[in-house]
């Protein structure tokens, strides 16, 4: 199976520019490592540096867990997590994730299509 050769900055920083009220855009790695990308300057962290790493490491996990049903379901094209603080996407680009934040008030409806409109660019 080949995969598509990304930028992984660049793709961060053009989700970074969509909206201000795009929070973070970056690369997670399979072990939860941040790769890529990070959060927009000026914009006050919801969490510290620790829960970040936990953030990242859980999510990894997470994605992994939902590997196990693609068989049966096909592969996840995105997943969303609307919190009270915070709407979050994560999507996978080859064996990587890329987890995207944004303000809870952002339209959850556009947000993905963006994305993968970056993407596939």
């Amino acid at each position: 199976m080949s995969s598509k050769i990304y930028d992984y900055g660049s793709i961060c920083n053009s989700i970074l520019s969509i909206d201000p009220k795009i929070r973070f855009a970056g690369v997670i790695n399979e072990g939860g490592r941040l790769i890529a990308g990070g959060m927009k300057n000026n914009v006050e962290p919801l969490e510290t540096q620790k829960d970040d790493e936990l953030i990242f490491m859980e999510l990894a996990l997470r994605v992994k867990m939902r590997k196990e049903f693609d068989k049966q379901l096909g592969s996840v094209n995105f997943a969303m997590a609307s919190r009270e603080h915070a709407l979050a996407i994560s999507m996978i680009l080859n064996e990587d994730i890329l987890y995207v934040v944004a303000e809870p008030d952002y339209d959850y409806c556009i947000l993905p299509k963006k994305i993968l409109n970056i993407i596939n660019s």
